[in-house]
């Protein structure tokens, strides 16, 4: 299944669109980024180890949200091949790291976009529809906010009603 990102309001959207492929895979969700447009005006992060690293959500950053029976799980892919994976409890609260794990399969393009791949673990108790995100980072160190929905006046991809995609 394929969905599109909307920017934010607030969000430069800079002639970029962005959608998302979905697939189930058992207890996984594979999911392709794709970013169309001028993607030499973005700033993309430099190669990483594929390791679990903090704050990737700073720069150009692939985020879901899946809801749990307890609160939800926030997985972060970047396109350095770094990731994270975070549990919450509640709305913004209650944050942990989570252990699920997340394989960033890197980026690939053609002349007018780049694509990001990866593999995510559903947590235990996945449950409800999910969250799909995008962060870009422009060359001059603006950002963009991207998701299928945008509830509030402030980007705010932990919303409650930001996730509206049914786990496919």
């Amino acid at each position: 299944m394929q969905v599109d990102l909307t920017p934010h309001p607030a969000s430069p959207r800079d002639g970029l669109m962005v959608s998302v492929d979905t697939e189930r895979r058992a207890d996984q969700l594979w999911l392709r980024f794709i970013v169309e447009g001028d993607t030499d005006a973005i700033e993309w992060p430099r190669k990483a180890p594929a390791i679990r690293t903090d704050g990737l959500w700073q720069h150009t950053c692939f985020e879901v949200f899946v809801r749990t029976t307890g609160g939800y799980v926030e997985y972060n892919l970047s396109p350095s091949d770094a990731w994270a994976t975070y549990r919450f409890s509640g709305y913004r609260e209650g944050m942990s790291p989570a252990n699920q794990a997340i394989d960033v399969h890197g980026l690939d393009g053609g002349e007018q976009y780049v694509a990001l791949e990866g593999v995510i673990d559903l947590p235990p108790g996945a449950t409800g529809p999910i969250a799909l995100s995008v962060v870009i980072e422009a060359i001059d160190g603006s950002l963009s906010y991207w998701a299928l929905a945008h509830p509030s006046d402030k980007p705010d991809f932990h919303h409650p009603d930001s996730f509206v995609l049914e786990i496919p």
